[in-house]
């Protein structure tokens, strides 16, 4: 058979900062230790600038300079670290982690299985410990034990196996080996005794050890399966090729790649939305619960924004593409889920270290047990069965599983609320939190514009109005296309730069801007002003008739009351940082109540506002979407932005939330103060078992078996505890009305 060569080179990327990128998926990886042995192995070799191991996916991302280290070697360091690599490709990986989780359901019940019949038969002969069982029985109870146990052990310890073998291979230790030893410690003494005559052996103590174990390891592979078909569900609403309409009107389906910003794309009814864009003509309705986080299908026409991912309904649509791919909102949401899941927090890294310290001191106690037992005069046979003991019970798996079980689950629950993390310990700092500073324009409120008051379509003034204002992007000119639900544009049209727009429409001049651009005097604007304090102004003058002006203003968040409120009664500190006038920031401040609060502030005033509160000692959570927020982002305790921010202040914050809604902030907060209380529990309970069990073990009181259960009860605890979050946020949504910040069910998995 020929034997091809695989050409990695071809698998690696251009990155940003000028190095490249690769994404691989490593098989082998199995628990929190694994991913500090592959980043730090890999950090070992030149040029190595980043090395991020998804545990869910499984998935390694590097970025290195190409000229001091080339893919092959990456891929022979992990080979030689005990990992086997293949090019990353979420379908395959996805078959590959199906087939996994099968593999570890097989074992289960044979395991299971198996186990039941070999205690039945150990249960006759510790009952026939008088009279009723004679040596010759006993011997044939353990003979048939080791007939059923031998290949069971072989079988269904495969899993920990093929990692112990792996990890010494490389000249390293994972959870793993403490494990596989222990296993077949106890079944290579069984077989002893069981040769001499004993009247103890230990086969259903392998066989339950290892039944156990693939509980607790199925329960975290499905765990982290439902977590990680969210990911999947987001990745499988991209399109891969868009129908874009040439000059000469002709239809051309075309990859994605070769879509660039300024086509004209054709969306046809049923389709999904390929890329961001604004309809330049035909109506249709867009499910658009991926940003907004409403099922309702929203009336789309000329003039409005749509993005990739999105599913389009009856009508066709002429888009023009303002983002393609690898730049839509689509795309940024597949990065900041990526980001998440690669990043580590603190608690995650002081796990780490643990971990990697418990591996030489488990082997370290149970050798000690054995010597000290026989020093005290012990036979070998009863000593190694208490060091095995020992060497069961001290496995580090639920301190592997602690911090690791609930980011998952708290990650899972965190995308559900429609919040997405741009850091790793995002969760941790944003339950530290005791203030909360809001931008206004675009945070606390919408970010486009409303027109204040109704629209009568007899009114030719502003109907023209609407039908010039299709000639620009600015956002008051988009608010009365909306508004105005104008289609045909004017011929013809001049854009007087800072001033507005003006055409000549039948023989006379009319004109749309500043109120100063259409001749409104003082009086007319102040007049205006103080009807809607706050309010941006928008005029239009045809001919000698009289201005019109028209009042804007950005409406607060639907539920922006409500959180507030919610916010101010947890007890966190709210003020309000804005760019913004003061009309516009006192009214929206009196609205929500808010008392502290403070207008037309420069990035440089915000950032010295945020100094100054650190520097008492208070955690700050910045809220802000505009460009001038991004220093206030970077500079605070921990950030968020909505998704309509620019993408500058995206990259500032560390976590983005979906939708309309404000809810996702709270929802953001509650969820990470419920997972930094569940991760300092599971590492008391971690740490408490161990101060508990261990004692017990080394003074001799634990069999085998009673070592499996207690290890394998260790591990269910904490994921137990982990999904406890998932449990009690279920209990929240079901008992709320209206979830806000629901993400479609096109995108929830529950499988």
């Amino acid at each position: 058979m020929t034997v091809h060569q695989r050409d990695w080179q071809a698998f690696i990327t251009p990155a940003d900062d000028g190095a490249v990128h690769m994404d691989l998926a490593v098989d082998g990886i199995t628990c929190a230790a694994c991913m500090g042995d592959i980043e730090r192995g890999l950090k070992r070799l030149p040029g190595i600038r980043a090395a991020r191991v998804n545990l869910t996916s499984q998935r390694l991302a590097v970025d290195w300079v190409e000229d001091q280290t080339c893919a092959e070697e990456i891929v022979r360091e992990l080979s030689r670290l005990g990992y086997t690599a293949h090019p990353f490709d979420p379908a395959s990986q996805k078959d590959r982690q199906d087939r996994t989780g099968k593999q570890l359901l097989r074992c289960l019940a044979v395991a299971g299985f198996a186990g039941m019949n070999i205690m039945l038969l150990s249960v006759s002969v510790w009952s026939g410990n008088a009279t009723d069982i004679t040596p010759e029985t006993r011997d044939f109870f353990h003979w048939l034990s080791a007939l059923i146990a031998l290949p069971t052990v072989a079988y269904a310890g495969r899993p920990f196996v093929k990692s112990a073998f792996g990890a010494l291979s490389a000249g390293r230790l994972n959870m793993d080996v403490p494990i596989v030893i222990g296993v077949f410690l106890a079944v290579a003494l069984s077989v002893v005794q069981t040769l001499q005559h004993h009247h103890h052996a230990y086969f259903e103590s392998a066989v339950m050890l290892l039944f156990f174990l693939l509980v607790g390891r199925y329960l975290d592979h499905n765990m982290r399966g439902r977590t990680r078909s969210f990911a999947e569900n987001i990745a499988a609403l991209k399109a891969e090729v868009a129908a874009r309409l040439g000059p000469d009107g002709e239809v051309r389906e075309v990859p994605l790649s070769k879509i660039a910003t300024g086509d004209l794309v054709l969306v046809s009814g049923g389709e999904r939305v390929p890329v961001d864009g604004v309809v330049e003509s035909g109506r249709s309705e867009i499910d658009q619960s991926l940003v907004t986080g409403e099922s309702v299908l929203v009336p789309v026409k000329p003039g409005q924004r749509i993005y990739a991912g999105t599913m389009n309904g009856a009508g066709a649509l002429q888009v023009r593409v303002e983002a393609a791919s690898g730049a839509t909102l689509l795309d940024e949401v597949n990065r900041l889920l990526e980001t998440a899941a690669q990043a580590k927090s603190a608690y995650v890294r002081i796990a780490d270290r643990a971990a990697r310290l418990y591996a030489p001191l488990v082997h370290g106690a149970a050798a000690l047990t054995f010597l000290g037992w026989l020093l005290a005069g012990m036979s070998w046979q009863p000593a190694l069965v208490i060091s095995i003991s020992v060497l069961i019970i001290t496995c580090p798996c639920a301190l592997g599983l602690a911090v690791p079980a609930v980011q998952v689950v708290a990650s899972g629950q965190l995308f559900r609320s429609g919040v997405l993390l741009n850091a790793g310990d995002a969760i941790e700092r944003l339950a530290e939190v005791d203030t909360i500073l809001f931008d206004k324009t675009g945070t606390l409120t919408r970010a486009e514009p409303d027109l204040c008051g109704g629209i009568d379509p007899e009114d030719e003034i502003i109907m023209l109005g609407g039908r010039l204002a299709l000639a620009s992007r600015h956002p008051l000119s988009a608010a009365l296309v909306k508004a105005t639900g104008a289609l045909v544009p004017l011929a013809d049209v001049e854009e007087v730069s800072g001033a507005g727009l003006e055409t000549i429409h039948e023989g006379a001049r009319l004109r749309l801007g500043s109120p100063q651009f259409c001749g409104a005097s003082d009086l007319e604007i102040e007049d205006a002003l103080q009807r809607v304090p706050g309010a941006s102004l928008l005029a239009i003058r045809y001919e000698d008739r009289p201005v019109r002006l028209l009042t804007f203003r950005q409406s607060l968040r639907p539920d922006a009351r409500e959180v507030v409120d919610r916010l101010r009664k947890l007890g966190y500190r709210l003020e309000i940082l804005s760019g913004d006038t003061r009309p516009a920031v006192s009214d929206c401040a009196r609205t929500l109540e808010i008392s502290d609060w403070q207008s037309a502030m420069k990035p440089a005033q915000k950032i010295a506002r945020l100094e100054e509160l650190q520097a008492k000692g208070h955690k700050v959570l910045m809220v802000g979407d505009g460009l001038n927020d991004a220093p206030a982002l970077a500079g605070a305790h921990v950030s968020l932005s909505p998704v309509s921010a620019v993408h500058l202040s995206q990259a500032a914050a560390d976590a983005v939330f979906l939708g309309d809604r404000l809810m996702p902030v709270a929802d953001a907060l509650r969820l990470s103060r419920n997972a930094r209380a569940a991760i300092e529990q599971n590492l008391w309970i971690s740490a408490l078992y161990n101060v508990v069990a261990v004692p017990i073990a080394v003074a001799g009181f634990v069999t085998p078996l009673m070592a499996a259960v207690a290890m394998s009860a260790s591990s269910i605890a904490v994921t137990a505890n982990a999904l406890k979050l998932r449990w009690r946020e279920t209990g929240n949504r079901a008992s709320a009305e209206t979830p806000a910040g629901e993400l479609p069910a096109s995108i929830r998995s529950d499988s």
